[in-house]
């Protein structure tokens, strides 16, 4: 055949292509010339500037609530659950949108610009709110030069961590000088400052809504699952995924936390909006190398029809088959599913077991940015330097563990693992959930023991004895030391003790974690695989609202007749040990269930076949 044939021209273009995707100009996309490593580097790095952005708020939630706000440990405990859960059930209307109307890279887009959009807007508000406070306020905000900070998924993320930044600005004034007229009014205003506080919060959480679901999916839609090369690939992403994402949470805590406690809530509100700046510059970048995948239907509109049907067959409704009266697809009177699409429901219908039965591990999850951190605060955070390690900042050691197992993981675990099975990912989705369930049930009872009181006495007085001092008989667990700047009661117990909780958090996250988004990714179809992402990070929202109930039903029991409850302000007297051990026991139960389900699950054709 002449080189000049067309035909012999066409073919390679059309080995080329590559199947139900377009680029960014709605044409077919080349194989050779897009997605794949090229594209996913730039959009995880809009992940990481995002996680930056969204940990530097959440790490450190707990330690300005009870410290500017003034409330109490069990009830910032609590907001911080509520809030946590917010964040991690908003990403469900953020792939509906996404899904049904706007696309993933438009939402990205439009949740990205929500971090930046505001620092047009702040800067009349740093004149419009230091002119209602006065002339004291005016010249703080000149002084301090405040920076905006983040907004909501269709328009104000960046605008949310911007008020964060101001009601941070307002609670540094109200706490400052003297008890002047001026002060006496700011004084007065904090009840604004709390709403204003808690609403850029959540501002913050609906942005995050939007963005979270859209972006992981769109990076896995770079690779082709119908090329055995990519799909290896593709299950590689997830791991170098959240290995890029869990840096940039170890940025934020490392610097983030210090600034914070150290020099100013505001700039350390203010920080993340530039940092995501950035980050939407470098996704930008990428555009001309993006597939986008199309779809023929909304993105929802086919669950609906089959739950439609399955509400007039409630005879059969798990297998909805009755729903299949026209295999080709052609509908009658609008009461008839397709094949696919009474696939797809059943496919969501099989998801439900496994996400029921992860709320235990999302339970305790919520743990980690909450009491982990006050108890951090309770203890010896000091260095051989003089330095003071920020409580907060113990969260990293979670992401240090991630980023160092993650490549020994990808590398070394799954090549080994896959010359046994035979799998090519080394072990299917759901034993790799399953075993970071394991490796998470072990922390818990190395947290209640190092949180018990015999522990503590035994690490107390080996530390008191170091310092040269006698123990007298004390019982180091009342002993109370008062650090004067934060007014936290003290022991003298070296904050490293609780690094090995922190660790194992991290070990049982690279197999659970990871495994939960790509599970809930590739067991989804096509049309719905932000949602499936979304109902992923639901499973940690309905865990912090959980985890929330729990506590304040805890404190309300167990505070009765003026008792010390299991979460006292004075966690030396508290019985965090016991709700630790309770932890223990739900993750049991938890686990159990969940080796049940997954004997009975049938994974989906369109996602990964084992």
């Amino acid at each position: 055949m002449s080189i000049s044939d067309p035909s012999a021209a066409q073919t390679p273009l059309l080995d080329d292509t590559v199947d139900g995707c377009l680029d960014y100009k709605g044409r077919p996309v080349r194989r050779s010339s897009s997605g794949c490593w090229r594209s996913a580097s730039f959009i995880i790095v809009v992940e990481i500037a995002e996680r930056f952005a969204y940990y530097g708020i959440s790490s450190n939630l707990i330690t300005y609530l009870t410290g500017p706000l003034g409330e109490s440990t069990a009830t910032a405990a609590a907001q911080v659950n509520a809030w946590n859960g917010a964040a991690s059930l908003l990403p469900l209307l953020g792939a509906f949108i996404a899904d049904s109307f706007l696309g993933r890279y438009r939402t990205i887009i439009l949740a990205s610009l929500d971090y930046v959009l505001p620092k047009v807007i702040l800067p009349p508000c740093e004149i419009f709110f230091p002119w209602l406070l006065g002339n004291q306020g005016w010249t703080y905000y000149n002084e301090k030069n405040v920076k905006p900070g983040n907004a909501f998924e269709i328009g104000f993320l960046l605008l949310g961590i911007g008020l964060l930044a101001l009601s941070a600005t307002l609670s540094s004034i109200s706490s400052s000088g003297g008890q002047n007229a001026d002060d006496i009014a700011l004084s007065s205003s904090l009840q604004f400052q709390v709403i204003l506080f808690f609403f850029s919060l959540y501002l913050v959480a609906f942005a995050q809504g939007g963005h979270k679901p859209c972006v992981q999916a769109f990076g896995a839609d770079q690779f082709d699952t119908q090329d055995a090369e990519e799909c290896k690939a593709k299950s590689s992403f997830f791991n170098w995924w959240y290995f890029g994402m869990c840096a940039g949470t170890l940025t934020t805590l490392s610097i983030l936390n210090y600034i914070q406690d150290n020099l100013s809530w505001v700039l350390g509100f203010a920080i993340p909006g530039i940092v995501m700046a950035v980050g939407l510059v470098v996704f930008l970048l990428g555009t001309m190398t993006y597939r986008n995948r199309k779809t023929s239907y909304s993105a929802i509109a086919a669950e609906e029809e089959a739950r439609g049907i399955l509400a007039t067959e409630s005879s059969k409704q798990f297998f909805l088959n009755k729903a299949l009266l026209a295999p080709d697809g052609s509908k009658e009177q609008g009461e008839v599913c397709s094949i696919r699409e009474v696939e797809e429901a059943k496919a969501v219908i099989r998801l439900a077991p496994i996400w029921a039965t992860s709320l235990t591990y999302a339970i305790v999850f919520a743990q980690s940015s909450t009491f982990f951190t006050k108890q951090g605060a309770t203890m010896d955070r000091s260095t051989a330097t003089g330095f003071e390690i920020p409580a907060a900042s113990l969260q990293s050691f979670i992401s240090l563990s991630i980023v160092l197992f993650i490549p020994i993981y990808d590398r070394i675990f799954v090549p080994l693992t896959r010359a046994l099975t035979g799998e090519p990912a080394g072990i299917t989705l759901l034993q790799r959930i399953g075993s970071g369930m394991r490796c998470g049930g072990l922390k818990l009872p190395l947290t209640r023991a190092l949180t018990g009181k015999p522990a503590r006495n035994y690490i107390c007085f080996r530390e008191i004895w170091k310092l040269g001092m006698r123990c007298g008989g004390l019982n180091c667990g009342e002993e109370q030391w008062i650090d004067r700047q934060s007014q936290l009661w003290l022991v003298p117990m070296s904050i490293w003790w609780l690094v090995p909780q922190y660790a194992l958090y991290g070990l049982a996250d690279v197999f659970t974690m990871v495994g939960l988004q790509e599970f809930f990714y590739d067991q989804m179809p096509n049309e719905l695989r932000s949602v499936g992402l979304a109902l992923y990070l639901s499973i940690f929202g309905v865990g912090s609202f959980l985890s929330s109930f729990l506590i304040s039903a805890i404190e309300n029991l167990t505070s009765r007749d003026g008792r010390d409850s299991w979460f006292a302000n004075n966690l030396n007297r508290a019985h965090l040990d016991y709700f630790y051990l309770l932890l223990a026991a739900l993750s049991a139960v938890g686990l159990t269930l969940y080796v049940c389900c997954t004997k009975y699950y049938i994974y989906s054709r369109w996602g990964r076949t084992f």
